[in-house]
Parts: structure tokens; C-alpha cells; sequence
């Protein structure tokens, strides 16, 4: 019934979908195991997609020719480019995202790619022979055979729903629990744990009164994920805001009782950036309200999400508090919010390329790995069915480091140091913020992707075209001069000293209170110039942004270059780390646990001190 496949996905979640899609454009046979066919690409808590630095991570796996940004742009209703009041480091683009179109056209995406087969059951088991999967096996019985499996489970590993003092299984509201693997993983010598997270209850938007709320639009231009040539949104809808309150917390409070986090049914820590309204509630009791946002579901429903009430308290006292929230007195509720509990395996076990450490050509992506987030997972199951293609060919893994990527830092975050709570995405985790902008992914990270047989080569063309059109306005922009006369209007409008005799644009730009744009509408020559060649506003923020902080970006990328160096400094996966005795205890055992592959992971180990690296060092002769 089945050929051999090179890889198995287990899993159509985020992470799921972009492993399979990655192994099978590059050349693999693929086969996706997916539990239900009908919620490939399901966005199992809130319909958004990005954030901050989580919207960095979307144009990353563009960049690199992952889908993630592509569906987003295609089911997108809203669009909002957030911290645009920072620099441009922080500015991080977010979506709002019809829920059902979003899985329709990951489906549809995913269908269109020629070597890539669908199934539809619960794998039972992995088929291992020796130290080296070989398959899996399905819940009808049958054994599915492979070169190397990705899973990317998801929340489904003996996923537990809690409801109040209810629970039962499931790896999502109605969906089942997954059950075998977890088993078998830990009698093989892996090490398992329990995490837990939430949802918030759905609403029906026409019992909400909006008028009570605070509306929350999108961008008046609204930009978008991918490079390539998605649509614009030419509508948007608007979320709207409201607040929780005294009486609100009151209400919640009866229920504290029953909460099987207080009592101590839900054993797995929660995400602590994404906390329940319970634990919003306990933890900062000093705080009067809370913002609630009103989120819609999609173009074609009334349905509504109500970020920032996520709770597992029980389904009554859920809905008496939401009946206080301004704007929700007579609300109706879809179905309430839920905590699930599951299995994950702490990251450590793992290389950096996501394949497992005790078992060959098997990978884990996603919430298996102890992550929270869509973007987060997407971005692990890109590497993972990269990194899956590459191993069975026998060719170099595909290993991005802190300074070029977002993803970079969440895998060596999660292999390096591992984590005991949901892991999430900030821009704070990278050290590299000003290279690793939201704006610069492709330039970063295309090049790279087509070297391994991923990005296509018109992608590559588009990027090297794009960059010559800014390099183009940077060289006219120092080299050519400003006319006073046609300058000093726009600089009084903009409250900046006008100018006495011509000065080079770059002197101008580099200017806080002048906007590149805003400058080259103002002054007819300049915007010839620039329409003459092409050069659009997209070019124009990017040589804005290398003008303004060409001192900074230079200064960082000489430290990454400096520490990278460490990168280069191999360690043998066998090395004996017992035998140094002049290494702490606690490093020598941490060493002999994570295995790092260079001085630079190892110098990033949670116990490993400066000290213990230089005698390491001093043992390699450096």
C-alpha cells in the first residue's frame, strides 16, 4: 500500500506543514501523517500570525522559501507593522488572519506539491532499528516505512483538556489525544515533561455592543509578510479593545477553587508571557483591569476570539464574568476556554539541527520541543525538513547562527539551554537585533536557502535586483547635493534647521525628525531621479535605515564577526570532557550532556563558566 518515503511528518500543524513542504520542494518523497485531513494548518488559539519578534520569524522562513508568510498574506483581514514608535530593530509586522482560510490555503499549498502524499490516522509507534528510525506505525496496523521522521506532535502527546474540575483527553477541543510515542520515546533513554497552555472561550460577535469598546484598526497602508508578490489588503477589519475590572476579577475569583491550576491537577508550567486571566488576576493583584481584545475570526463569521482571557476555570463562572466585561453584558458564548496539558521533550536532546541525539534521522519540531507559538514552531519545522532532506543525502546540515536569524536564536536558545517553561520569542533573546531586522530577512537568508536547493532561483534574482536599487539610492544620496531653496520648505515643516548653501542628502537624512520618503515627495528632483530608476518607498525605508544607523549596524556586525570566530572552533562529538579536571564539575557534566559542536555553543551553556572555556581552549592549543 505504501513505498518507502524519504521522510515521515507526523503532525500538519505550523511546524508540520513546513517540514514536509521543505523536504518535498527540495527533492524528498514525503509523506504527512496527519490525525484529521480537515485541520491541516489549523490555528489552534488565536487568528494571528506575527507579533513582535515573532514577526521577524514569518519573513525569515519567506526569506528562506517557507510558506508561513505567503498563507498569512493570503487569508490575512488586518495588518499592523507594531513598534514603529522604536527603532527599526523593534518594528515587527502582525496579522489578523481569517481562521479558515488560513488552513484552506496551507491545504491547498500543500496538495499542489507533487511529492508530497497525505494520510490520515494517529502513528502509534516509531520503528527503530538499532540507534536509526526506519518508520512509523499508524493506529489501523500498518507500518509506513521511511528514511527519516520529523515529528511535531503538537500539543496531542497525551494532551489532557482541563475545564474547571473537568478534564479528559484530547490534543485540542473535540480532536483526541495521541498516545504511544511519549512511551516508547522514554523507554529508548529520552527524558519527557509536562507543559501546559490555554484558550480563551469564543464568542458570538453579534451579542458583543462595540460601542462600549475601543476600536483597534489596522494600518491606514497596510504592508505584508512575504517578498514575493502576495496581495495587499485593499479592506481590513478592525479589533476592538475592552477591559476586565473589579466586579470582573470578583467573579473569577469564586471559581479559584475549582481552577485545576490552584489545586494542582495541571502538574506542566504554563507560558509565562501568555498568562491565564486567573493568573493575571493572582499574580498582579494590584492591577484594577486588564486590556481584553476583541479579535474576529475571519471575513465570513460571527465568531470572535478574546485575547487575553485565556482561563480553564469552570464553563459558569467563565461566562458570569464575561457578562461584566463592558460591551459583553449580553453575551453569548460559543464554547469556553480551556488548559491543555502534554507531553514534551526538553530541547537538549537535540542537535542543532533538530535531529535527536539517541536516535539517527529522527526530529522533533515545534511544541514537542517545549516552544509556544505559531511562528515559532513554523520556523523549527522549516530547519527540521530541511535538515531531514539533507542528512538522508548525505550533505552538510543547514545550521543558521545567532547573528544571521531569529530562528537561529530560538533553536540554539532551546538545544543550548534548554527550558523548563513554553519557550517564547523576543526581540531582548537576540544579541544581534539591529542585523536581524524584519526588513533585511531576504538579504540575510535568501542566498543562503538557494544554495541548498530551497529558494528558487527568480527569488534570488528578485532579492539581488531589490538591493541594487537601494545600494543605487544610498551612492545618489551621498554623492549628490540638496538645493537650499528646494530643501529649507520641507526642513521648516519638519521643524529642523534650514540649510545656507547645498549640502549632500545624507547630511539631511541622517536627520531624527526626516523621513526619506516624506523628503523625496517634498522635493520634485529627488523623486525623478528616483521613479527614473525604479527605485520605490520599499527601498527607500531600507537605505533610509542603513543611512541612519550605518554606525551602529557596522559597530554590531564587528562584534558578531569577533564572537563567530568561536563558532569556528570545532568540538568532536566525542569528546571526552570528563578527563579535563581542571574543568568545573558542573561544566564537565553539562558538556558531557549537550555535546555542543563548537566553542561559541558550549560558551553559551547555562554552568559553563569563562573560566571552563578557556581550558578548553587552552587544551585545543588556542
Amino acid at each position: 500500500m505504501f513505498k518507502e518515503y524519504d521522510v515521515i511528518v507526523v503532525g500538519a500543524g505550523h511546524a508540520g506543514c513546513e517540514a514536509a513542504a521543505a523536504a518535498a520542494n527540495m527533492g524528498s518523497s514525503v509523506l504527512l501523517v496527519t490525525m484529521n485531513m480537515m485541520t491541516i494548518g489549523q490555528m489552534s488559539c488565536n487568528p494571528a500570525m506575527g507579533g513582535i519578534a515573532k514577526g521577524q520569524i514569518v519573513r525569515e522562513i519567506d526569506a528562506l522559501g517557507g510558506y508561513s508568510g505567503i498563507i498569512s498574506d493570503k487569508s490575512a483581514i488586518q495588518f499592523k507593522m507594531l513598534n514603529l514608535s522604536k527603532g527599526p530593530a523593534m518594528w515587527s509586522p502582525r496579522a489578523q488572519n481569517d481562521r479558515n482560510r488560513f488552513a484552506e490555503e496551507w491545504r491547498m499549498t500543500l496538495e499542489g506539491i507533487s511529492n508530497l502524499d497525505f494520510f490520515q490516522d494517529m502513528v502509534s509507534g516509531l520503528i527503530i532499528q538499532g540507534n536509526k528510525i526506519t518508520g512509523v506505525k499508524v493506529g489501523l496496523g500498518i507500518e509506513i516505512r521511511a528514511k527519516a521522521v520529523v515529528l511535531t506532535n503538537g500539543t496531542f502527546l497525551n494532551g489532557l483538556i482541563h475545564i474547571g474540575e473537568k478534564n479528559f483527553g484530547g490534543g485540542r477541543a473535540a480532536e483526541r489525544a495521541a498516545t504511544g510515542i511519549t512511551e516508547q520515546l522514554v523507554d529508548l533513554g529520552f527524558q519527557s515533561g509536562r507543559m501546559k497552555t490555554g484558550t480563551p472561550p469564543r464568542l458570538d460577535g453579534r451579542s458583543l455592543d462595540y460601542s462600549k469598546m475601543e476600536i483597534q484598526p489596522g494600518d491606514v497602508i497596510p504592508g505584508k509578510f512575504s517578498y514575493t508578490d502576495t496581495p495587499l489588503l485593499s479592506k481590513q477589519l478592525p479589533c476592538w479593545m475592552t477591559y476586565t475590572s473589579g466586579e470582573v476579577h470578583d467573579t473569577l475569583r469564586k471559581g479559584f477553587d475549582k481552577s485545576p491550576m490552584f489545586s494542582g491537577r495541571i502538574q506542566g508550567l504554563g507560558p509565562r508571557y501568555c498568562p491565564s486571566i486567573e493568573d493575571k488576576i493572582d499574580r498582579f493583584a494590584d492591577k484594577e483591569r486588564h486590556q481584553l481584545f476583541v479579535e474576529p475570526e475571519g471575513w465570513n463569521t460571527v465568531e470572535v476570539y478574546v485575547n487575553g482571557f485565556s482561563t480553564s476555570l469552570p464553563e459558569e463562572i467563565q461566562f458570569e464574568a464575561l457578562k461584566k466585561v463592558a460591551g459583553f453584558e449580553n453575551v453569548k458564548m460559543f464554547r469556553p476556554g480551556y488548559a491543555i496539558e502534554y507531553d514534551y521533550f526538553p530541547p537538549e536532546q537535540l542537535q542543532l539541527t533538530l535531529e535527536t541525539k539517541l536516535v539517527q534521522n529522527l526530529y522533533f519540531a515545534g511544541q514537542i520541543n517545549g516552544t509556544t507559538g505559531y511562528e515559532e514552531a513554523a520556523g523549527q519545522g522549516l530547519m527540521a525538513g530541511i535538515n531531514a532532506h539533507l542528512k538522508i543525502r548525505g550533505e552538510a546540515p543547514f545550521i543558521l547562527s545567532r547573528s544571521e536569524a531569529y530562528i537561529g536564536v530560538l533553536i540554539d536558545d532551546l538545544v543550548t539551554k534548554g527550558t523548563e517553561e513554553p519557550y517564547r520569542m523576543f526581540t531582548s533573546r537576540a544579541e544581534y537585533r539591529i542585523l536581524l531586522r524584519q526588513d533585511n530577512a531576504d538579504f540575510r537568508l535568501t542566498e543562503r536557502s538557494f544554495n541548498i536547493g530551497l529558494a528558487k532561483k527568480d527569488r534570488l534574482d528578485a532579492v539581488k535586483e531589490k538591493y541594487m536599487r537601494v545600494d543605487e539610492a544610498v551612492k545618489h544620496l551621498k554623492n549628490a547635493s540638496a538645493d537650499p531653496n528646494e530643501l529649507n520648505p520641507y526642513l521648516e515643516a519638519q521643524q529642523s534647521p534650514g540649510v545656507t548653501q547645498r549640502v549632500k542628502y545624507s547630511g539631511i537624512v541622517a536627520r531624527p525628525q526626516v523621513s526619506l520618503i516624506a523628503m523625496k515627495n517634498a522635493l520634485p528632483s529627488l523623486k525623478d531621479h528616483f521613479e527614473e530608476r525604479n527605485i520605490d518607498d520599499n527601498d527607500l525605508t531600507l537605505a533610509e535605515i542603513q543611512m541612519k544607523y550605518e554606525g551602529y549596524i557596522k559597530k554590531e556586525q564587528e562584534v558578531a564577526d569577533k564572537l563567530g570566530r568561536l563558532e569556528h572552533i570545532e568540538l568532536h562529538a566525542n569528546f571526552d570532557y570528563s578527563a579535563l579536571k581542571s574543568l568545573s564539575t558542573e561544566a564537565r557534566q553539562k558538556l558531557s550532556a549537550i555535546k555542543p559542536r563548537n566553542i561559541g555553543q558550549a560558551s553559551r551553556i547555562s554552568g559553563v563558566s569563562p573560566s571552563d572555556i578557556s581550558v578548553l581552549m587552552v587544551y585545543l592549543g588556542r
